[in-house]
């Protein structure tokens, strides 16, 4: 029998590295999409032929229900979020509606509809915040440092309330950052190699960032959306940290992604305190030692290879 999952955010970058794993693994794969003027499937344009497209909102759990009626999922991966931290400080309600409230909606309609369902929710490092131990692992308490962060804790422990409490194959992946040339804009680490591209291109002469302190483990999204498969591969559902167990700076991307181009970052970049966070959180590294143990999981892609990836792909994507 053909497995069926269905992706929440398949549009997103995740979403969308998932879905052509799903597809190279066999399965017939639905997507939920909201209805929007301003919707982009430009991040699956190249598979939209192979996915089903169905409507719903994490913010109306009738709807979710009727999406999981007529798909009749194996697995759902729940990625859909206001997934931009700065937002968060902007839209805290809406980000709350979405990133915690929306995990609580899909969790009861797989309950009210098929509790067999495998159910996979998106948590984040960032719930970790002013980290209380270096590294952090599963058992590290949290602490998060904006609403994003808060928002995404609620959805975690939801997760586990659902699974402890309905018995359901609920599983967080505990992901952190984790960037691919498909990277919003909005995001640091496309920002500078696009920043990068568009200064090499001559479109303009600087680029201004915030915290250059900041260091984040960042990842490839494709190797970690393996991780998202195999969690619900397993018999008995848990909660992983997938992370590279490195640490870099926002000033070390800077000199790797210009040294990408064949420039000197020293010569572009401005501090501006208007991309200061309210609340930064300055350390975030990951133990992934477990999903190494028990998934088999490893990160195919260095922090080195991913930024060089990505200014590559915004240096052709300019020059067309």
């Amino acid at each position: 029998m053909t497995k069926r999952a269905l992706i929440t955010g398949i549009t997103g970058q995740d979403g969308s590295y998932l879905a052509e794993l799903l597809l190279a693994e066999g399965y017939e794969v639905f997507g939920i999409v909201r209805r929007s003027s301003s919707e982009n499937f430009e991040r699956i344009g190249h598979i939209q032929d192979q996915l089903t497209l169905l409507s719903g909102d994490l913010m109306d759990e009738v709807s979710l229900i009727n999406v999981l009626k007529e798909s009749k999922p194996d697995e759902v991966y729940n990625l859909a979020a206001q997934s931009f931290v700065q937002t968060s400080w902007l839209q805290p309600v809406l980000t709350g509606e979405t990133t915690a409230l929306g995990v609580t909606r899909m969790l009861d309609a797989i309950r009210t509809v098929d509790p067999e369902i495998r159910f996979y929710q998106a948590s984040s490092s960032e719930m970790f915040g002013r980290v209380k131990t270096v590294p952090q692992n599963e058992d590290t308490d949290f602490y998060p440092r904006s609403p994003y962060g808060v928002a995404k804790v609620y959805g975690h422990w939801i997760t586990v309330n659902y699974r402890e409490s309905y018995h359901l194959h609920a599983s967080s992946g505990i992901l952190f950052n984790h960037e691919s040339p498909r990277r919003g804009l909005e995001f640091v680490t496309r920002k500078v190699t696009h920043g990068v591209a568009r200064i090499k291109h001559g479109l303009t002469t600087e680029l201004r960032l915030g915290n250059l302190e900041a260091k984040r483990d960042w990842g490839y999204a494709a190797d970690y959306v393996r991780a998202m498969w195999l969690m619900l591969q397993r018999d008995t559902p848990e909660d992983f940290v997938i992370a590279t167990g490195e640490t870099h700076s926002v000033r070390e991307l800077c000199e790797v992604a210009f040294a990408a181009a064949g420039l000197n970052w020293e010569d572009y970049v401005v501090t501006d305190p208007a991309f200061l966070r309210p609340a930064e959180v300055d350390l975030l590294v990951g133990d992934a030692s477990k999903a190494q143990r028990e998934l088999g999981w490893r990160c195919e892609t260095d922090f080195y290879g991913l930024i060089e990836m990505m200014v590559a792909a915004d240096l052709a994507s300019l020059a067309k």
